[in-house]
């Protein structure tokens, strides 16, 4: 459910309107995650804490739901707008997001996109601008009711490949996940049953404690203290493949930012944490800070490097299209393309024979991809198996992933779904496979 008109503004200061929809600009046409274009605007961090929630509010709620917004946009132009008009889509976006979904009072904003109109390039359009959002404004109830919103919301490519995956039912599932705010997850360094009673909350299976509507993660309790991380319940998962760390040399491929980092080391493993991106990996060392914990943190490339000294176990966090991360980072659907994941699988398979030898005979290596895509997942797995003759898959069992029995695929591998525990909020989507080095 959306907040209440009384907890936000009647439309945003004027900064606040622009940083929004260049932040949009940055999505839709840079490239860049929702994250990348709000840190690149200065003004934003100088925004009042009440505009910054609400600008993060408006931007997640309009790439949740861009295909119907745009579907309720086109269904009421004469013409379709040119491409030149880029920038009085975003602003129609905008608008017509915090109409249909946010129940923002209608002549705060059709009056913010309007004088947002006239200050662009595009002032000659003010005039539609103002009439399509006040038609939309009354017509939104009958064409919200005549949308299928989980086909609109979910680009045709992914729906295609989720179908043909995983069938229509669990499709149109993944897709509904999508468009729901998701909650925030919680794992523990210890004494999950104080902090769960402290924080409230609903406890997951493994450790896991899962809060709704829980405002600024660094205002909770036992932020500053270092007691806990945020951690998906379905990205807690691989870790636990590699069975009892305790003493043992683990090797994480794409440490950053850190959260499985913190999970092994917490379960007492000697950990060499290794990214490429210098910026990644400083969020992963401030976040070992605050927790405590202790890694050997190495910036290189994985295909590259090799460690001194063989290790025990090795976890391949590799790079993938991210598509099964889609419900908290809903700018994925519409920054992604279907060639992006033949290109990935390459790269991860080369990352995947690394990892073999970087671990010692005997020794474990769990691939894990935050991907819903099989050619990022069991496709690759079956590759590999027939290209390595020292390379044995280890099935799971459901006991090691908190009895998740919907998770297990047929060949004893994780496959967790967006739709998964949808009565407690869901998960990401996730892909691991245990592998064992046999000589």
């Amino acid at each position: 459910m959306p907040p209440s008109r009384k907890s936000r503004p009647r439309g945003t200061p004027p900064t606040s309107r622009n940083i929004t929809l260049s932040a949009l600009d940055s999505v839709l046409r840079k490239g860049r995650n929702l994250a990348e274009s709000l840190e690149v605007q200065p003004a934003f961090a100088a925004l009042a804490g009440r505009d910054r929630a609400f600008t993060r509010l408006l931007l997640l709620t309009t790439l949740r739901r861009l295909g119907q917004i745009d579907a309720a946009i086109d269904s009421l132009l004469e013409k379709p707008l040119p491409a030149r008009r880029a920038g009085v889509r975003d602003i129609l976006r905008l608008g017509a997001a915090q109409l249909l979904f946010l129940d923002t009072a209608p002549h705060a904003a059709v009056d913010s996109a309007v004088k947002q109109t006239a200050k662009s390039p595009h002032a000659a359009l003010k005039g539609l601008v103002n009439a399509l959002l006040r038609r939309l404004s009354r017509e939104s109830s009958a064409l919200l009711a005549a949308q299928d919103a989980a086909r609109l919301n979910t680009r045709d490519w992914l729906w295609q490949s989720w179908s043909e995956s995983y069938g229509e039912d669990n499709c149109r599932a993944i897709a509904e996940a999508h468009m729901a705010e998701p909650a925030i997850d919680l794992n523990f360094k210890h004494d999950i049953e104080n902090w769960a009673a402290r924080l409230g909350g609903e406890p997951l299976p493994c450790g896991i404690l899962r809060l709704t509507r829980a405002g600024a993660v660094e205002a909770l309790d036992g932020y500053g203290d270092g007691a806990w991380w945020v951690q998906d319940f379905a990205a807690a998962l691989p870790a636990r493949l590699l069975g009892d760390v305790s003493g043992q040399t683990i090797i994480e491929i794409g440490a950053a930012p850190g959260g499985k980092t913190a999970q092994l080391a917490s379960a007492g493993a000697k950990m060499q944490a290794l990214d490429r991106s210098p910026t990644r990996l400083a969020r992963l060392r401030e976040n070992m800070a605050r927790l405590g914990l202790q890694a050997e943190i190495i910036e290189a490339d994985g295909q590259t490097w090799r460690p001194s000294t063989l290790a025990d176990g090795v976890l391949l966090d590799a790079p993938c299209s991210a598509t099964g991360t889609i419900r908290r980072h809903p700018e994925i659907m519409w920054r992604r393309a279907a060639k992006d994941v033949a290109e990935l699988a390459e790269k991860q398979m080369h990352l995947l024979h690394a990892a073999l030898e970087m671990v010692k005979p005997g020794g474990l290596v769990v691939y894990a991809v935050c991907s819903l895509e099989p050619a990022e997942g069991p496709e690759l797995i079956e590759q590999f198996l027939k290209r390595s003759d020292n390379t044995e898959r280890l099935a799971l069992g459901a006991d090691e992933i908190g009895g998740l029995d919907e998770a297990l695929t047929p060949a004893g591998e994780l496959r967790t779904l967006p739709c998964h525990l949808a009565e407690r909020g869901g998960m990401d989507g996730f892909y691991a496979a245990r592998l064992r080095r046999t000589f």
